[in-house]
């Protein structure tokens, strides 16, 4: 079996090994090719301070670059005895090269080494998700317009309150999505910062070239104290889980709004039946099973920066074993939203509105407040105009005049949806996506 990384005389007991390295082994196939952009970067840097020859770095470039494609392929695999993806890598290397193989690890500890891999793996999910939610904007945009003359009626305590719009409830969850990229924008700011050279959290007594990693990996700077760099793991995971929740939230809400819409004694917007499953007892049943589900999974990631926290929390500067354990809450909650957003995408595009709903009598007291502002803009005191309508509801003489009038920026008659969009594209335009994804490039393809 091959030796651990830091393995020396004694064997650690069985049992406490499987107890140590947990999923490790599951979860470092996340980071496999991160892993490897990190090593690429580490050596290129390594050789220009001469802890490499210029052939040795090319014979590690070479096969560190196959590495990767086996890793962007999925067909990494952590062998049995081997604890996590950098003992692999490493192992791989050497069955290779030989010596030479062991020379990448100079100047670096697993510390700094899983710091980078989560830093790389986490900015390139945070694409993944930023590009998905455009594409939920971009369909909640469009629909926003489609249907921006439709009535829909509003609600305060679950009653029916004021008329609203369809163009109205879709463009405020654009609009929703806006500010929470604006959330996860300064998330990625803060994780976009290199740690790597920052060792076990204490640098090293080689003269490494931060600088130059940093921008090898195209980050936007480093993190300069090597003692906060170690403290910044769970930091940056917990930050991000905000960011993740906020975009959940989102889509929470939406996707109750939407099973209530769907019930028949609303009878709002109807799903194509492809959408719905059935009953395996009543042949009536067409359930919304993709907003439940969307419900549940993003109320759960909403748990999730609250979880890291726990697990973080107390712990005093260095680096304790307790951070693995974040691994197996995190690395896995970016594909989960991500499929709440393909799926919310996909069934808000197809979802079928009712185009008649306030022309149902049971939504007439929704037009009160549109007759008693046209009371006040004829001339009527407001609150004696207020008491005329609600004696007229009392007493069952009522009759509301469904004419909109409303012109203000936000409302039903300016959705100001091109303001919206303007908003969401002053975001997308500070996230430096274009940089990060032509230094990857550059490491894997030069």
């Amino acid at each position: 079996m091959p030796q651990k990384l830091w393995e020396k005389n004694i064997q650690v007991d069985r049992d406490v090994e499987t107890f140590t390295v947990g999923k490790d082994r599951e979860m470092d196939l996340y980071l496999a090719k991160y892993d490897v952009l990190g090593s690429i970067a580490h050596i290129i840097m390594l050789e220009s301070i001469g802890l490499l020859s210029p052939r040795e770095l090319s014979i590690l470039r070479a096969e560190l670059k196959a590495i990767y494609h086996i890793a962007d392929k999925g067909a990494f695999v952590i062998e049995e005895g081997i604890e996590d993806v950098h003992s692999q890598v490493e192992l791989m290397l050497t069955r290779k090269l030989g010596d030479v193989g062991k020379k990448i690890h100079s100047g670096r500890s697993r510390n700094d080494q899983v710091l980078v891999d989560l830093k790389l793996f986490t900015r390139a999910k945070i694409q993944e998700t930023v590009q998905l939610t455009v594409q939920l904007f971009t369909v909640l945009q469009k629909q926003s317009e489609r249907y921006k003359d439709v009535l829909l009626p509003g609600y305060t305590h679950l009653q029916i309150a004021m008329p609203s719009s369809f163009g109205l409830w879709f463009g405020a969850y654009a609009e929703s999505l806006v500010d929470d990229l604006a959330f996860m924008q300064a998330a990625y700011k803060t994780g976009n910062r290199n740690p790597l050279g920052s060792a076990a959290g204490y640098g090293s007594s080689f003269p490494l070239n931060r600088r130059m990693t940093t921008d090898l990996l195209g980050f936007d700077s480093m993190n300069y104290n090597v003692v906060y760099a170690q403290m910044g793991r769970g930091k940056m995971e917990r930050t991000t889980a905000f960011a993740l929740a906020g975009i959940a939230a989102t889509l929470s809400k939406l996707a109750y709004d939407a099973c209530l819409f769907n019930s028949q004694n609303f009878g709002f917007i109807k799903l194509p039946d492809q959408f719905t499953t059935g009953s395996s007892i009543m042949p009536h049943k067409k359930n919304p099973d993709v907003f439940e589900l969307t419900r549940a999974k993003c109320n759960k990631i909403q748990g999730l920066p609250q979880q890291i926290t726990l697990i973080s929390n107390n712990l005093p500067s260095g680096y304790f074993r307790d951070l693995q354990i974040i691994k197996e809450v995190f690395l896995p909650s970016f594909d989960e939203l991500n499929d709440c957003l393909r799926m919310t995408t996909y069934t808000m595009n197809e979802m079928i509105v009712n185009e008649h709903i306030v022309e149902d009598d049971a939504y007439s007291f929704l037009f009160s407040v549109e007759e008693v502002n046209r009371l006040t803009a004829s001339g009527m005191p407001f609150r004696d105009a207020y008491k005329k309508v609600g004696l007229a509801i009392e007493a069952g003489n009522f009759v509301p005049d469904k004419t909109i009038r409303h012109t203000h920026e936000g409302s039903i008659g300016n959705l100001c949806n091109d303001r919206i969009y303007a908003l969401m594209q002053n975001i997308l335009d500070g996230f430096p996506f274009d940089k990060v994804n032509e230094a990857e490039s550059k490491l894997i393809n030069e």
